[in-house]
């Protein structure tokens, strides 16, 4: 293999969930699933699934909302709120994060940070959510280079559909779905820098 790229998938958990995990699990895939705290609390036992899987998951805010927008308080119970959801229905406490449309400030790193949350955005999109069929999303691994993130979401089918041949994509390429870890390295992604990259 030549290295490791993240799959990640927003706005889980869906009634699409357990179809997008038999996709990853049939190919022997892990990925990364951002969820949403109130869809957490909402099918909680889709998280379990995800866990039970092998996934990782991460913070996606409780409700979706323009983080940068919210006073303190309201963006720190978007993320705490979520990272205790997670924490009591999962048992693992998420380490990652990724802020809603991959709107963030020095505020909203700060508050992360301090909860312990490393941000994640992505270095290549598969414009999933603006209608990209099954063959797009395949096609849009070709931009990921080793340590590279995808972004996908969770709840739409053509994703679903993707996911083997998109890991077939990625084998062809000597790339493995693999864990985000944080890297001191800058690396940049839509208009500024985060610190995470895949990794084995």
């Amino acid at each position: 293999m030549k290295g490791y790229v993240g799959l990640t998938f927003d706005d889980g958990p869906t009634e699409l969930t357990e179809a997008l995990l038999r996709a990853l699990v049939s190919v022997g895939a892990r990925a990364t699933m951002f969820n949403l705290g109130a869809q957490v609390e909402k099918l909680p036992h889709l998280v379990r699934a995800e866990a039970d899987a092998g996934m990782w998951l991460g913070n996606h805010s409780a409700t979706h909302r323009h983080l940068p927008v919210l006073s303190e308080h309201e963006l720190l119970r978007e993320l705490d709120s979520t990272q205790q959801s997670l924490s009591r229905v999962s048992g693992t406490t998420p380490s990652l994060f990724r802020p809603p449309y991959g709107e963030a400030d020095d505020r909203i790193r700060s508050a992360a940070a301090r909860m312990g949350l490393i941000e994640v955005l992505w270095t290549a999109d598969s414009r999933d959510w603006a209608g990209a069929g099954p063959e797009e999303i395949v096609k849009a691994s070709d931009d990921l280079e080793p340590g590279g993130i995808l972004l996908l979401h969770d709840g739409l089918e053509a994703t679903v559909e993707a996911v083997p041949r998109l890991v077939a994509r990625l084998a062809e390429r000597g790339l493995s779905p693999g864990r985000i870890a944080f890297t001191s390295r800058e690396i940049p992604a839509i208009g500024r820098y985060f610190h995470a990259m895949a990794t084995a």
